[in-house]
């Protein structure tokens, strides 16, 4: 091919939230920070996502700061790469734009060059504002179409073309609909375009029909970004590259597969076979990859799988012939669309290199994996965990009715939450719908956004009380408090925009977390001013009682000598250490 592709490496932010629960220490961080330096990757995301968050709740540090050091250390040689959700920034409910425009400006002058936006409901309307205040304050626009797939109804249903007396919709999420997206969001000011497969349900030929198309129709930078939980993902990264996708976004080995994205090493070795030019220094990718399984190792109780993958060195080692066969035939397989004989292929590979096996549940269920845990775990807490067949039933009911939203964060978890409510309703035998959580209300109201299909006004009254829709207003909006604790010396809770944005953005975790700070700085001070007592005391008394008698009755007499104690002693009084 004698073609360049760029590497977008997600090892420190999508790597560890996605196998390690957002886990890494700053410490643990700075040990791979030289390494990536000298790899040269075009991007690397390292932020946004539930970075912020974790640091905080999790490993009590600043998530500013976080982002500052990691750009010390990489400073230009790569790109850094944060995820937001538009509006939503990285919560569920939406944000002013006095508040958009400070965290993007914020970030940016903190050391992220991409914001990667995204909504969960691929309403362009809520990425349009962040893509204005990323450009103006000199970031590049990376924004995201959400692959989801259309509700998957049962063959009865589809027969009878209605459920619950609903007609069932057409085919709405097709590949035309994600061109389509592409398209006006280069239109809205867009730098870049990414199709983003979250939850690794993009089937391979799709993929590289919807990249080829999107090549066709766009100028600007396409991105290929996908997981690899249901099997799909090496296979779909692979049909990207075949058909022109300019960037693709990979994990170091030790932080990839699974619930992962693909590894690099595997997409190297692809693209050498492809005569396609990465751009990275392989030096170095197996010391990071060396680096990064000792702090896997450390983050065991957060390893959900604990399958180490092979290791390898792209640049000292060869493939067994049969190995080294699967990629020229997964190749073949991809150019001529045989997409079972792909799957087959691929996952041959990743079995060799020691990747969990593709998560069949997922797979079939046709839901993230995410919201697939979630949804077991919330069953499990009352219980009910036999009643997750039915749950997953009942989902495309409960998506249709709310406008069949994308099953992508947050989105994939309100639905999820309210469809295992809705089997608790029926096996309380109470209509479905009686208990409903606050998200999804919003969400059927309009809240959040234009959801794909128009939501029946009947179904919104039920579940609202009102047939109309209510869209966000910034005037509904409530500042969060920013309090004075007059019990560490008057200061204020935030003391800075920065700190402020984390609480509008983070406000239970965010006032634990600057409370916590605040309080040990002052605890601290408080320490060093009795320590700086204490060692002047210590300096005084030593002088003193090197002194003759006759000295320190001189002194004592003249008033030079304040000490807590009393120096005569005809007085009786003895030196007190605690004072």
């Amino acid at each position: 091919m004698n073609r360049e592709i760029k590497i977008r490496d997600l090892t420190l932010r999508d790597g560890q939230q996605s196998l390690f629960a957002t886990r890494m220490t700053q410490q643990q961080v700075d040990r791979v920070l030289p390494l990536f330096r000298e790899a040269g990757f075009y991007a690397m995301e390292v932020w946004g996502g539930a970075v912020p968050d974790s640091v905080m709740r999790y490993l009590n540090e600043d998530p500013w700061e976080r982002l500052e050091k990691i750009k010390a250390v990489i400073g230009d040689t790569s790109k850094l790469t944060a995820l937001s959700r538009g509006r939503n920034l990285f919560g569920y409910n939406p944000y002013p734009d006095s508040v958009i425009e400070g965290f993007n400006r914020n970030a940016i002058q903190s050391g992220i060059d991409i914001m990667r936006i995204f909504d969960a409901l691929n309403d362009t309307n809520n990425i349009r504002s962040t893509i204005k205040y990323v450009k103006e304050n000199g970031g590049i626009a990376d924004c995201t179409v959400c692959y989801t797939v259309d509700p998957r109804f049962s063959k009865k249903e589809r027969l009878m073309g209605k459920i619950k007396g609903k007609p069932l919709p057409q085919k709405i999420f097709t590949i035309e609909y994600f061109v389509n997206k592409a398209v006006e969001l280069e239109s809205m000011g867009a730098d870049m375009v990414t199709i983003k497969d979250m939850a690794g349900l993009i089937p391979p030929v799709k993929s590289g029909i919807i990249i080829k198309l999107m090549k066709e129709q766009v100028k600007i930078p396409v991105d290929f970004h996908t997981h690899s939980t249901p099997g799909y993902g090496l296979a779909s990264a692979l049909t990207a590259i075949l058909n022109g996708v300019d960037i693709i976004d990979t994990s170091i080995m030790n932080f990839a597969g699974g619930p992962g994205a693909p590894a690099f090493e595997i997409i190297q070795i692809f693209c050498d076979k492809l005569s396609i030019e990465t751009g990275v220094n392989l030096e170095v990718i197996a010391p990071i990859n060396r680096e990064l399984k000792k702090i896997r190792e450390e983050l065991d109780e957060f390893d959900s799988y604990k399958i180490f993958p092979r290791d390898i060195d792209l640049l000292k080692e060869k493939l067994p012939h049969k190995v080294d066969d699967l990629f020229y035939k997964a190749i073949d397989l991809a150019v001529e669309k045989k997409e079972r004989e792909l799957l087959e292929t691929t996952q041959a590979i990743e079995r060799y290199f020691n990747f969990p096996p593709p998560n069949e549940n997922v797979r079939l269920a046709e839901v993230p994996g995410g919201m697939y845990s979630n949804m077991l775990a919330q069953l499990k807490q009352l219980k009910l965990e036999e009643l997750l067949p039915r749950v997953l039933e009942i989902i495309p009911n409960v998506r249709l009715y709310a406008g069949c939203p994308p099953l992508v964060t947050p989105t994939s978890q309100i639905v999820g939450v309210q469809a295992v409510n809705c089997v608790q309703d029926e096996n309380a035998g109470k209509p479905m719908y009686t208990n409903k959580s606050n998200q999804f209300v919003n969400l059927v109201k309009g809240l959040y956004g234009k959801t794909p299909m128009p939501i029946d006004p009947e179904f919104r009254k039920k579940i609202t009380g009102s047939p109309e829709e209510f869209t966000y207003d910034p005037k509904d909006y409530q500042k969060q408090e920013n309090p004075t604790l007059d019990e560490f010396g008057g200061v204020k809770l935030a003391s800075n925009e920065k700190e402020e944005l984390l609480l509008e953005l983070f406000p239970s975790v965010a006032n634990n977390f600057l409370t916590n700070r605040i309080e040990t700085k002052y605890m601290a001070e408080l320490k060093a001013i009795e320590e700086e007592k204490r060692r002047k005391f210590m300096e005084e008394k030593a002088e003193y009682d090197n002194m003759t008698e006759e000295e320190k009755r001189e002194r004592l007499e003249m008033g030079l000598y304040n000490f807590p104690w009393r120096t005569d002693e005809d007085s009786g009084d003895k030196f007190d250490e605690s004072e």
